[in-house]
């Protein structure tokens, strides 16, 4: 079955350029130009959606069914999260993770211990523990990115004190840094299912071809102009 989102997208006619094609010949595609979005009003009001985890290797088609049972509502999930590129916006299937790692950790080196410590020992960059005076009041957040050694120095008013840290930074490894990224991606929201039929509504409104546009056709067609009739 058609996945329901490209099903509505409108046509265009262009121009059929094919060697044999006859003067008034015409060639349909999909208007891929046409792109779907949900209502600002539902994208921007949290009461709209849920959050979700995505749990191991699943894909969005996975995650639609399992929270509207219909895989084919993929691009739900996808325009909840204004998901444009799924390559590099969506989490990476682990064999594909492992592969990407190897790929960019492991230019340049020539053994398997090599690419293993650069990849899990390696330092990919140094980040602060939390500083906190003797009140509580935070001095530096933890998970700043800083260089090797950072320090700072405070006035600590409640024992009138000048207060010298000393190194406030941990290492952060190559892995660490990408599984952080892969992580983040996988905290999501999704669209309640109770709100699904106004989504779809408005994507059958939103595809459609308003009459009187230039070149239109119909609700579902435009036609682009044939010079070709006019020289």
């Amino acid at each position: 079955m058609a996945n329901p989102y490209f099903r509505q997208i409108p046509s265009f006619e262009y121009v059929s350029r094919v060697p044999d094609a006859r003067i008034g010949d015409y060639i349909e595609v999909k208007n891929l130009f046409k792109k779907g979005t949900l209502r600002s009003d539902i994208f921007q009001d949290v009461t709209f959606f849920e959050k979700y985890k995505i749990i191991g290797d699943d894909r969005p088609d996975n995650v639609a069914f399992k929270i509207y049972n219909d895989s084919s509502l993929d691009w739900i999930v996808l325009l909840s999260n204004n998901i444009v590129n799924i390559q590099s916006e969506w989490p990476l299937t682990q064999n594909s993770f492992d592969t990407y790692l190897r790929e960019k950790y492991g230019v340049g080196l020539n053994t398997e211990e090599q690419i293993y410590n650069n990849i899990y020992n390696g330092i990919h960059h140094y980040e602060t523990t939390e500083v906190k005076s003797t009140s509580g009041t935070v001095i530096v957040p933890a998970g700043l990115q800083v260089p090797d050694g950072y320090s700072v120095s405070y006035f600590d008013s409640l024992i009138d004190q000048q207060i010298d840290t000393g190194d406030v930074t941990i290492p952060v490894t190559n892995y660490e840094y990408e599984d952080k990224l892969e992580n983040d991606k996988r905290n999501i929201y999704l669209l309640k299912p109770r709100y699904l039929n106004i989504v779809l509504d408005d994507m059958e409104e939103m595809m459609k071809y308003q009459k009187g546009a230039t070149q239109y056709v119909s609700d579902t067609l435009k036609r682009a102009d044939n010079i070709r009739l006019y020289s």
